[in-house]
């Protein structure tokens, strides 16, 4: 049995990699990203697999038992609520804390610009020490529990770095024992390793909110720009530390808002892009693909990420038509995802079915395509319709 699952295992490997780099493997390969579906399978509810991430990594394998995937996520649900929580953070909305035990996490913007993490006459001293800033300024606001330097130590400041950094030890170090448990009992492959975000990304989620950064891309460009130029080197340094050691995973980068109409065209061309693109283009020197996990729309950036290598990055596709993608991107670059989160949702099975056909037969006719649904899956998804997708990709997938 073990001899078994081991070449289902090395099977399903070789089909997503083949994929990965666009080629054509004997079936197409379906990889969804299923966060909180996890508990449509496992009974669970969002607040158990929040605070409990052994019972997402069993939430998860029940899923590989279920459904024939290639591939997936040990555990998508990504929050570990017991970290937010114990180092007293302020930005996360956990299941459960808050918010409905029923419902996924969130992040939470400053309700006020008085209120941002980092105030808009900041930024040099950003720029001149991003980790020195993070430490003494950023942390502070963003815990009710750290205190501010040269204040007296309190226990709940010192438990906060203790109990922290036990419990971010303590997640991270238990993915590998998830990811071979995983491979051993359902032949399933981690579909990935690494993770990048844009650094003007990083300004809007964790430093000035959305509508600070807006209002300084307007008031202040310059300052932002050197801001994401002194950001730049982190992110490039965090996602090669993650990244797959055997080069056989590509680096995922979770893109947010940096792309219109969230911000100007301008923008993205002088500021988001000229700040991206070098990280990406070292970690493909340095042989790690990236998966650029486009959520939302990036329909007016498609002709801007042909200036990528050919087979450098993986575009996942979300909100765009995929059939456009294809068309713009699909003789440079390998593409996943596009089923609509909406139709998985709401739709009927045959619905769910006729469209994922399409695809594989448009998307994926010269290989190069990895079935997946547009968004990361959540416990809004149904069932019957994941069932359905999966079906489909092995009953119209097969070179």
């Amino acid at each position: 049995m073990a001899q078994d699952m081991e070449a289902l295992y090395q099977q399903r490997l070789k089909r997503y990699t083949t994929a990965l780099h666009k080629g054509k493997p004997d079936m197409v390969p379906i990889r969804p990203f299923v966060a909180e579906f996890i508990c449509n399978v496992s009974g669970h509810t969002c607040q158990e697999v929040t605070q409990d991430f052994e019972l997402a990594f069993e939430a998860t394998r029940a899923c590989c038992k279920k459904f024939d995937w290639d591939a997936t996520v040990p555990n998508m649900v990504y929050l570990y609520g017991t970290i937010p929580q114990v180092v007293g953070l302020k930005y996360y909305g956990v299941p459960g804390v808050g918010l409905s035990p029923n419902g996924g996490f969130n992040y939470i913007e400053p309700p006020e610009e008085s209120d941002s993490f980092m105030q808009p006459d900041e930024y040099d001293a950003l720029i001149a020490d991003p980790t020195g800033y993070l430490l003494n300024t950023w942390l502070p606001r963003v815990s009710k529990d750290v205190v501010k330097p040269g204040q007296p130590a309190t226990v709940r400041n010192n438990l906060s770095f203790l109990k922290g950094g036990m419990a971010l030890m303590n997640y991270f170090s238990s993915f590998p024992g998830a990811i071979e448990r995983m491979r051993r009992e359902t032949g399933t492959v981690s579909a990935i390793a690494g993770i990048l975000k844009a650094p003007l990304d990083i300004l809007a989620d964790k430093f000035r909110g959305f509508i600070g950064l807006c209002m300084d891309l307007m008031e202040q460009p310059d300052k932002v720009l050197a801001a994401c130029e002194a950001l730049q080197p982190h992110m490039f340094q965090i996602a090669l530390a993650s990244a797959d050691p055997t080069k056989t995973l590509p680096v995922t980068i979770w893109m947010h808002r940096g792309c219109v109409p969230f911000v100007s065209q301008d923008h993205f061309d002088k500021i988001m892009w000229p700040t991206l693109k070098p990280i990406v283009l070292e970690l493909w020197k340095r042989g790690h693909q990236v998966l650029f996990y486009a959520e939302g729309k990036w329909g007016a950036h498609l002709k801007t990420f042909r200036e990528l290598p050919a087979g450098s990055i993986i575009f996942h596709c979300d909100r765009d038509d995929i059939f456009e993608v294809h068309r713009v991107l699909g003789d440079k670059f390998a593409i996943s995802g596009g089923i609509p989160n909406v139709m998985l949702a709401y739709g009927k099975p045959e619905e769910v079915r006729d469209y994922t056909k399409k695809v594989i037969q448009t998307v994926a006719r010269d290989g190069g395509y990895i079935l997946d649904a547009g968004a990361i899956v959540q416990n809004d998804a149904k069932v019957e319709n994941i069932q359905a997708m999966t079906d489909a990709g092995r009953e119209f997938g097969v070179y």
